[in-house]
């Protein structure tokens, strides 16, 4: 049963960053050396001058990605370690789906720091001190919240309130809109946001 919840609970917080990885940035390696190195323009024209440099957006998004990742492990692998045993959890009163609940957790703060990314270099860009403000005073809330930890439901909904509404204003930012919402969910839409964006 350990094991189960061990994997389990990992697929449920790390899953959808490693599918956001594979099938949006590891099948362009050299924008993700060169983005980690901080170089991006001048190495990739070096190397190939026919290759665009990447734009700020994409920047954000692997940028943001890159961060929740790391916030993730870090927040989480101690908990996965304990979901090995020896030991129960709830066994003197605490919650019976502490794991469950944390791996909830670690996956809205890793999605909440991909469109932080990408609200805060636009808001950056574009001399919008007050998305940076709101960026900083939910990331503040957010993290208050894990505070209320026996309350795990108020904490799980209104954490996820905040992403769904980050998510939706990271996408127009990002440069989506209704139009393009609907083609992609039709299967209509032959262009791919972050990788056919022209550089800024």
């Amino acid at each position: 049963m350990t094991a189960a919840v061990f994997f389990g609970c990992a697929f449920i917080a790390f899953g959808p960053a490693l599918a956001l990885y594979i099938f949006t940035i590891a099948t362009e390696p050299l924008r993700v050396i060169f983005l980690i190195i901080g170089k991006a323009s001048e190495g990739l024209k070096s190397i190939n001058p026919d290759e665009t440099a990447p734009s700020m957006r994409l920047l954000a998004y692997v940028s943001g990605l890159g961060f929740g990742i790391m916030s993730g492990v870090f927040a989480f692998v101690n908990t996965l370690s304990d979901s090995l045993g020896p030991g129960t959890v709830g066994i003197h009163g605490d919650s019976p789906q502490f794991f469950l609940n944390s791996a909830f957790m670690t996956l809205v703060i890793i999605l909440l720091h991909v469109f932080w990314g990408i609200i805060f270099f636009d808001g950056c860009e574009k001399k919008k001190w007050s998305a940076l403000l709101v960026v900083l005073l939910t990331h503040l809330l957010v993290s208050a919240l894990t505070f209320i930890s026996p309350h795990y439901g108020i904490n799980l909904v209104s954490t996820y309130i905040i992403m769904v509404l980050m998510g939706i204003w990271a996408f127009f930012v990002a440069g989506g809109s209704c139009r393009s919402l609907k083609l992609c969910l039709l299967c209509q839409d032959k262009d791919f946001l972050l990788f056919n964006q022209r550089s800024r």
